[in-house]
């Protein structure tokens, strides 16, 4: 897995190809333990989660998809992000922000083409502008102050398929 240095990406991805069958992959993190990670699999989905009395408002968490097209070779594709309730909300509000910017530019057109004052208008775009642009640095905060355990759950990853040889690795 290569080091996470896009400095744009606020949900980091990767792709891993091992050499071995999805069962074995499967069972590896059926049967791993740790102190302070809690490992959950559904189907082909991984969870991989810090335990609650070590989270924060930034924790990370890991989301590995398992897949397999060939015999003898296991595909993993792994994201890294926060939790998905804090993810939905945070989405939420960049499209909330969208839809309003969207129709104060409406409004603002409009009125406009009317000639009458468009001040307002442009003034309530300005400050949408300027709550995205904060939106981005809160995420880009939580992204830095979360990329020590992000680490840690890189570690904790790269130690559990340990045992398997890598083919191929597209991040």
């Amino acid at each position: 897995m290569s080091e996470l240095t896009n400095e744009i990406v606020l949900r980091p991805r990767f792709r891993i190809s091992l050499k071995g069958e999805l069962e074995e992959l499967e069972q590896v993190f059926d049967g791993v333990h740790a102190d302070s990670f809690q490992v959950k699999r559904l189907d082909e989905h991984i969870f991989i989660k810090f335990k609650k009395k070590e989270t924060n408002f930034w924790t990370p968490q890991l989301h590995l998809e398992l897949s397999s097209f060939e015999k003898g070779i296991s595909n993993i594709r792994g994201v890294f992000g926060p939790n998905p309730t804090l993810w939905t909300f945070f989405m939420f509000l960049h499209f909330g922000v969208a839809t309003l910017f969207v129709i104060l530019g409406i409004f603002a057109y409009s009125n406009y083409s009317l000639d009458k004052d468009i001040t307002i208008w442009l003034v309530g775009m300005f400050f949408l502008m300027v709550i995205w642009i904060a939106l981005y640095a809160f995420g880009r905060l939580g992204k830095s102050k979360g990329e020590p355990q992000m680490e840690q759950l890189k570690r904790f990853f790269k130690d559990t398929i340990s045992g398997f040889k890598r083919i191929g690795e597209i991040t």
